[in-house]
């Protein structure tokens, strides 16, 4: 697929085209895109590690996206004279899984009314429901203009491939407005993050929660470890082929009890050790000499993103501690700014974790399939932010001066 973009008479005209794999991408050059200024203007994280090369190449080399899983690589590349201006990483798609932000309604409507739902074309990164650039814009190139071309891009693709909808989930909030500016279909959903308000440790942290709340984690933490259990971090070097060997098993046995087969495969995981290790926190949990229990984090410049976990032994509160309370204490000690811990999970409120708004955006080719999206959708804003504004009166935070004198 290529199409010229809308540009002043007296510039070069850019083209858009897909790119099958990122393999055709030069990994510099991609990445100057995805950490460009353009690309993270207003946001305070200058380096995103599910949109480098590197972890989106793994994916695609290591067989996890494919034809075969249903996520077949589209990627948009928008060009002017042969240079690269901006990109996106996208997908034709044969369903909806491994996306966390839900379609499924959408799709047996339109199934039940005789349209085809699929394929559809995804702009995201592949089984990772954390928020980041979607729009890449090349260092030095007007954002507003990349985006509109890559949009314009995406819709050619889209009835290229007759493809219902375009969908690009997870997205920041700049590209979101600029995606509703082009008429695509705005939609908010929420997750938990913790936040570092400029805490000197975890006691610290736990200074600002209510009394009970406080009390609650100091208890959850013990009995975690209360059996003799050890837990360690390890990153860069310091992870070894046993190690991807050990978490693999427990993310195999999440993965199959939550979906049936597990999205990755043990070749990503040695592969993205080799490629972006200092990237990687691998927290372990240990019954002896034994490996039980680990979570697989990525470490952004501000931001510890909490992934994948699992356990081949049951304990109290150890998921908790190893997926949260340890998260913390490790986005502590290096001075970043939040942890996201993943999609859902009321149960993280409790323990010091806040709702955020996420974003994303839709464009639907049938109009009466899109008319009845869009009327979704606004009812579904309204219920998202009536939601966050709850979870925020529920909050674990001291609301009072009360226990000031504790």
């Amino acid at each position: 697929m290529t199409s010229p973009a809308t540009a002043n008479a007296a510039e070069p005209v850019l083209q858009v085209r897909a790119v099958p794999g990122m393999a055709r991408f030069d990994a510099a050059e991609w990445d100057a895109c995805a950490t460009s200024p353009e690309t993270l203007a207003s946001g305070d994280e200058t380096f995103n590690p599910f949109t480098c090369h590197a972890f989106l190449s793994a994916l695609e080399e290591s067989g996890c996206v494919s034809r075969r899983t249903g996520w077949l690589p589209l990627h948009v590349r928008v060009e002017r004279e042969g240079k690269l201006v901006g990109a996106a990483p996208c997908y034709l798609k044969s369903h909806s899984q491994g996306e966390y932000v839900f379609d499924h309604g959408w799709a047996d409507a339109y199934e039940r009314a005789g349209g085809s739902y699929y394929p559809k074309l995804q702009v995201s990164v592949p089984f990772t429901p954390v928020t980041g650039p979607r729009f890449l814009i090349a260092p030095g190139e007007d954002p507003d203009t990349a985006a509109a071309a890559i949009v314009a891009g995406l819709r050619a693709l889209r009835s290229e491939t007759d493809a219902s909808s375009i969908h690009v989930t997870f997205m920041r909030e700049r590209e979101a407005a600029q995606a509703r500016a082009l008429g695509m279909l705005p939609r908010v959903d929420q997750q938990f993050h913790w936040l570092n308000e400029g805490y000197a440790g975890f006691d610290d942290f736990l200074g600002a929660l209510a009394s009970r709340k406080r009390k609650a984690i100091r208890r959850e933490r013990r009995e975690a470890l209360s059996a003799g259990l050890t837990v360690e971090h390890r990153t860069g070097s310091d992870i070894r082929e046993a190690d991807w060997d050990a978490f693999y098993e427990f993310y195999r046995d999440t993965g199959a009890r939550k979906w049936g087969r597990p999205y990755l495969n043990r070749t990503f995981f040695s592969l993205i050790g080799e490629r972006m290790a200092e990237r990687i926190l691998l927290v372990i949990a240990r019954n002896g000499d034994t490996p039980i229990a680990g979570a697989i984090n990525f470490i952004g410049d501000t931001a510890l993103y909490g992934r994948n976990w699992g356990c081949i032994e049951d304990h109290p509160f150890l998921h908790f501690e190893v997926c949260y309370y340890q998260a913390i204490d490790f986005a502590l000690a290096r001075g970043l700014q939040r942890v996201e811990a993943g999609a859902q999970g009321e149960h993280k409120l409790a323990r010091g974790y806040r709702p955020v708004p996420m974003h994303s955006a839709h464009d639907i080719a049938d109009p009466a399939l899109a008319r009845a999206v869009a009327d979704y959708l606004e009812r579904e804003r309204g219920a998202v932010r009536a939601g966050i504004a709850e979870y925020e009166r529920m909050s674990p935070f001291r609301q009072t001066c009360e226990e000031a004198g504790e």
